[in-house]
């Protein structure tokens, strides 16, 4: 009989001890995926405010940006550009795009083009 309760507190041991390792190495895993999203979340508003009007939520286009002819932003020939030229299109603006180098800094620059860079991932 005490053999019989020695196996069973050694089970309940061994499934505690494995469901205590995998919420440990789980909870940092859902705290990084939290804290992206959350890092996000001011661009993507930046985003909607500044861009999304034109361009739409997924880049795209919307029904406004369509008829002015701006470009898709997964298109190759915005994907294409590097970094720079897109901070430089960003700024200073271009056709009928608006500058913005007035009311973005060059961090939030920097975080659209990776934003714009996500939307192609996206397509």
């Amino acid at each position: 009989m005490s053999q019989d309760k020695s196996k069973r507190y050694m089970m309940l041991s061994s499934s505690i001890f494995t469901a205590l390792f995998a919420g440990l190495i789980g909870f940092p895993i859902s705290m990084v995926s939290a804290n992206a999203a959350q890092a996000n979340a001011p661009i993507t508003a930046t985003f909607r405010t500044k861009c999304a009007m034109c361009h739409g939520e997924d880049g795209g286009g919307s029904e406004v940006g369509k008829s002015m002819n701006v470009p898709d932003l997964r298109a190759e020939a915005v994907q294409g550009r590097t970094d720079m030229e897109l901070i430089q299109i960003i700024s200073s603006g271009k056709g009928g795009m608006p500058s913005f180098k007035n009311s973005l800094s060059t961090k939030q620059m920097q975080a659209l083009v990776k934003h714009v860079r996500a939307l192609a991932k996206k397509k």
